[in-house]
């Protein structure tokens, strides 16, 4: 019979996926017709699969996201133009993160864009990719508590090495020159090493105009799209769209309980 000391050394040990399957392995009559090797085998490729799903956890914690349920699998393209399943999976599946690119999602309120953001950046953390959101109009201030407490470099030596970074609702709103400096500073650490996910409902061509001074939105904007894919999302906003079937539900239901 199996030493309960020793399933208890193996979660001392932190070795939970490995406790956990040898002792699936005592109650299957089954496993102990397996070599020594053959069991071992199946203990450690347990012990590694465990171990990668407490990472992945561990990784989508950190990100923050938005919507942290987000996945590409669920991606809905009805009634939006501009990005469809082939070109979301496409991006997915390639080397962007590797590369450091720039994506940036464009388009008007309600059509999904932080939604995919989260996706693409979901499915990086399923790969063992380090993400974080942040949302842009909120940054000032989370930035001046950074300043004013001394964190701010240490935050930022921490924040170039995620692998994925969300700037949800990029040029929403004004920006201080504290702020635009800083972007500076986080924008300069990723260029070709890390990527970087935008959303944004502003133009393009309205970022240096946003961003205020030529300098330093010169020196953003050169960064951001050196290597950058863009997509420009179209359509009915879905949240205009979900309130207009729950309100025809509704109707409906109304109708049938007068009829009753």
């Amino acid at each position: 019979m199996l030493n309960n000391a020793t399933v208890s050394q193996l979660r001392s040990l932190k070795l939970q996926g490995f406790a956990e399957a040898l002792q699936q392995q005592q109650e299957q009559a089954n496993c102990l017709d397996l070599s020594f090797d053959e069991r071992l085998a199946l203990l450690v490729d347990r012990e590694v699969h465990a171990r990668g799903d407490r990472k992945r956890a561990r990784l989508l914690q950190r990100a923050q996201l938005k919507y942290p349920t987000a996945t590409l699998e669920d991606a809905s393209f009805e009634g939006v133009r501009g990005i469809d399943r082939a070109a979301l999976m496409g991006l997915a599946l390639s080397t962007w993160v590797d590369r450091g690119e720039t994506v940036t999602f464009a388009g008007a309120t309600g059509l999904g864009k932080t939604w995919l953001a989260c996706a693409l950046a979901q499915y990086a953390c399923r790969q063992g990719r380090s993400a974080l959101y942040l949302r842009v109009p909120r940054l000032a201030e989370e930035l001046r508590i950074l300043h004013g407490a001394g964190g701010f470099r240490r935050w930022l030596l921490q924040l170039a090495k995620i692998d994925v970074l969300i700037l949800d609702d990029w040029g929403t709103g004004s920006i201080d020159p504290t702020t635009r400096g800083d972007l500076l500073e986080i924008v300069d650490d990723r260029v070709g090493q890390r990527a970087t996910i935008i959303t944004h409902q502003l133009p393009i061509e309205h970022w240096h105009a946003w961003l205020g001074d030529p300098t330093i939105a010169d020196a953003i904007l050169d960064r951001l799209m050196q290597n950058c894919r863009r997509f420009h999302l179209e359509g009915e906003s879905r949240r205009t769209r979900g309130a207009a079937a729950r309100a025809a539900v509704k109707q409906q239901k109304e109708k049938e309980d007068q009829k009753t």
